[in-house]
């Protein structure tokens, strides 16, 4: 679908001058109703704001493309705006905008992702840029348009400019949405490549899949491959071949360095030892151990996150069915209702696979398929407490019992995998299907059989810690309650806090359990804060995850903090740790007392002194937000 079809005089500003990213995407809301392809304006606006609340569509370097795929569009069409002046539309790069085109695409099929990927590709294009800003009418701006679509889009097929070998570079291009920064840094590689002289072909893995697909002819021909990219690709084909493995940024900003790299013989040689889409090997790639740790780590988060925001909501949904059923608030809160019991199980059935996945799916990125058993073995011991003397479990290490499980035991499954090279050849068909799954699991279940007693004489110690520390200070008690019910998330130090205040409540000591559930409730609500009121702290996936925060807070569900903590530890946990330690001795102070073990907001009826104990929460949240946005780094996009 060419783009100079989808526009019209109607739906064309040139010169225009808003003075806010808002008035701006109103002025171009208003160009496409005068287009005449769009059946409910209202409908729409809220199709386009949504889109700008997950992330600005200013992609930088002037050009800002947002669009919305809705109902109210009759037929995909195009709206156009030049603001020489510029406009702050919140771009990546921090500059103003000022050449907007607004998309408005149907509910059936991708059209707006095609449209989106060609626009990118020739706005690549300065000069083509600064042609289009200084166009005197509207006529000539279709012309310009036309022409460079016409160039980089005949109706024929162009046949690509080769040797007479074929290609000498290749490249494959991917980023985590498969929208913009894909398309950006292929027409980056080839304008630098054509520069150049050299002939260069790039594969795009964009949201609706790969295409210009790299041949095993090519690949042979070449001299080397460039995979610019921020997510897995398929690697095994490249063995054997000249490799440079970067950012999907480096692409686009230092094109002509990566291509001169491959021609000067500067790039590493790729041994390809894992399967299809190994990420473990470490020839022909320039990625450092940490970022490598961290694609490992974000492999088993975002995975895991399905679990974590539907098994959330479900019991969230309990809570409140119970709730409304005037069911009693006890132990049992949210499942005394038949259709609150089937929720609340069914929650838990989710819950109980989110550790094990968080772990198999970091196993799996280390180490392959080997790696998935071991991580999902050693997951699932972390929840259930498996030891040597009760191998049904008693003790177990939660969240952070399973972190280990990934990466530990996806590392000792590569010196496995590596031990088990000078074996016969004879015995290869065999390696993937007994000698690696049973390698593993005996070296994972030893491991955490090990590590689950330690966790659990942890408890223990804290648990008896904190009974002898009641009577001394009951601020500094709720402190330490409210940070210990974030440090880990479900994990020992949780627990053992948990544990304690329930125990309170038996003993008639109200006040614990307060502290206690107040602290739990603070995490998923700071992460929902911060990623509210400063997005640009967080990445697309978890901008998407984190309202949802607010209901599992709301509703006492810590571990949906769990992928936010997963993915950045050492910024996130403490800053959620000092955000609950704050409601909790507020909590505390203000002689707030809690009969109910559980239930969030749906049980602060019972709560003594309520209208304190939701000031605590929110000072806490706020508190606990404001450390994020201080220490969380801006995420460049």
């Amino acid at each position: 679908m060419r783009i100079v079809d989808l526009l019209n005089k109607n739906s064309i500003k040139l010169g225009a001058s808003p003075a806010s990213k808002q008035e701006a995407i109103e002025m171009l809301i208003d160009l496409q109703v005068k287009g005449g392809k769009i059946i409910n304006k209202e409908a729409y606006r809220k199709g386009i704001l949504a889109r700008e609340e997950k992330g600005s569509t200013a992609v930088g370097e002037g050009i800002a493309i947002p669009h919305a795929k809705s109902t109210a569009v009759k037929s995909p069409s195009l709206a156009a705006m030049t603001v020489p002046g510029g406009v702050d539309y919140e771009a990546l790069d921090d500059e103003p905008s000022n050449l907007l085109f607004m998309i408005a695409a149907p509910n059936d099929g991708d059209v707006h992702l095609e449209v989106l990927s060609r626009l990118m590709t020739i706005l690549m294009d300065e000069d083509f840029r600064e042609k289009l800003i200084g166009a005197k009418d509207k006529d000539e701006f279709l012309k310009i348009i036309d022409e460079m679509e016409n160039e980089k889009y005949p109706d024929e097929p162009r046949e690509e400019k080769k040797t007479e070998d074929g290609y000498k570079v290749l490249a494959v291009t991917a980023c985590p949405t498969g929208i913009a920064h894909t398309y950006m840094a292929a027409e980056a590689l080839e304008k630098a490549g054509k520069k150049m002289g050299i002939s260069i072909k790039v594969e795009t893995n964009g949201s609706g899949g790969a295409k210009n697909i790299i041949t095993k002819e090519e690949i042979e021909a070449c001299d080397g491959i460039i995979v610019a990219a921020d997510k897995t690709v398929e690697m095994a084909r490249f063995d054997g071949k000249q490799v440079i493995k970067t950012k999907v940024s480096d692409g686009i900003k230092i094109p002509e360095e990566l291509i001169k790299r491959i021609e000067d013989g500067d790039a590493p040689v790729y041994h390809h030892k894992g399967g299809a889409q190994s990420s473990s090997d470490s020839s022909g790639d320039d990625e450092s151990f940490g970022r490598k740790l961290y694609k490992h780590l974000m492999n088993g988060v975002s995975n895991m996150l399905p679990f974590t925001v539907a098994g959330g909501i479900f019991i969230a949904l309990a809570f409140l069915i119970d709730s409304i059923g005037g069911a009693p608030q006890d132990a049992d809160f949210g499942t005394h209702l038949a259709a609150a019991a089937w929720f609340k199980n069914m929650g838990n059935y989710a819950f109980q696979f989110m550790i094990p996945v968080l772990a198999g799916y970091i196993g799996l990125s280390i180490a392959d398929r080997p790696g998935f058993l071991v991580g999902m073995a050693g997951g699932a011991m972390a929840v259930t407490g498996a030891t040597f003397t009760s191998p049904g479990g008693n003790v177990p290490s939660g969240f952070l019992g399973a972190l280990l499980a990934g990466f530990l035991g996806g590392f000792l499954m590569v010196l496995i995998k590596k031990a088990c090279e000078g074996l016969p050849k004879a015995l290869d068909g065999i390696k993937p299907v007994l000698i690696y799954p049973l390698g593993g699991l005996v070296i994972v279940a030893l491991m955490m059989c090990a590590v689950n007693p330690i966790m659990g004489y942890l408890n223990e110690g804290l648990a008896n810690l904190l009974t002898n520390m009641g009577g001394s200070s009951k601020i500094l008690l709720g402190c330490i309650l409210g940070a210990m019910m974030s440090i880990d998330m479900g994990g020992p130090f949780n627990k053992a806090a948990y544990v304690f205040g329930t125990a309170s409540i038996a003993s008639g000591n109200f006040d614990i359990m307060a502290a206690v559930m107040i602290g739990g409730m603070v995490p998923p609500i700071a992460i929902a804060l911060a990623t509210t009121f400063f997005k640009n702290r967080w990445t697309e996936e978890e901008l998407k995850s984190g309202p949802v925060n607010y209901i599992m807070g709301l509703s006492f569900i810590t571990e949906g903090a769990i992928p936010y903590a997963a993915a950045d530890p050492t910024r996130v946990i403490p800053s959620c740790m000092i955000g609950a330690a704050t409601a909790g001795g507020l909590s505390m102070a203000f002689g707030c007392t809690l009969r109910a073990p559980h239930g969030g907001v749906f049980v602060f009826p019972v709560v003594g002194n309520p209208i304190q104990y939701v000031l605590a929460l929110l000072i806490g949240s706020v508190v606990g937000m404001l450390m994020l946005a201080l220490l969380k780094k801006k995420v460049k996009k």
